[in-house]
């Protein structure tokens, strides 16, 4: 991977609708090459897909809180079934530390939060951030390198 592939990469997380167009003229390449490019990057796995950003308190959805859950190894066989299947589960990562999980969740009110966590309860003991904000938003992995 070169620099210009990296510099696709950065403006496909800034805007994955870009053109072919616009992404050959910020790289200086013809439409087909960056079209090659992006397509061999899509088949060894470094693109993985395309989204949409959306925000979340347009959509009701003003309670965003981290839970760490602390539970035993042999659990994941019934925990991770359970975790896919919630929908306002934003992202689930398992990590090292007196917890073994880390929850991503997103809810309309503090009382739909309160009856995930106790719902989640049945896995092992949780401990909950509730998030006031956020000064730096996701954003793409190559964006300052």
């Amino acid at each position: 991977m070169d620099h210009i592939d990296k510099k696709l990469l950065e403006l496909l997380q800034e805007n994955g609708r870009c053109s072919l167009k616009a992404l050959a003229d910020a790289v200086y390449l013809s439409t087909p090459a960056v079209s090659t490019r992006i397509s061999r990057m899509e088949e060894e796995g470094i693109i993985t897909g395309y989204s949409c950003s959306v925000n979340p308190h347009k959509l009701g959805y003003n309670i965003k809180a981290y839970i760490n859950l602390e539970m035993t190894p042999n659990q994941k066989g019934e925990f991770y079934p359970f975790i896919e299947a919630c929908p306002n589960v934003l992202e689930c990562d398992c990590v090292t530390g007196k917890y073994s999980m880390l929850i991503k969740v997103a809810f309309h009110t503090t009382m739909e939060l309160d009856a995930f966590i106790g719902a989640l309860q049945r896995f092992g003991n949780t401990d909950t951030q509730i998030v006031f904000s956020t000064p730096v938003e996701h954003r793409g992995i190559l964006k300052y390198e």
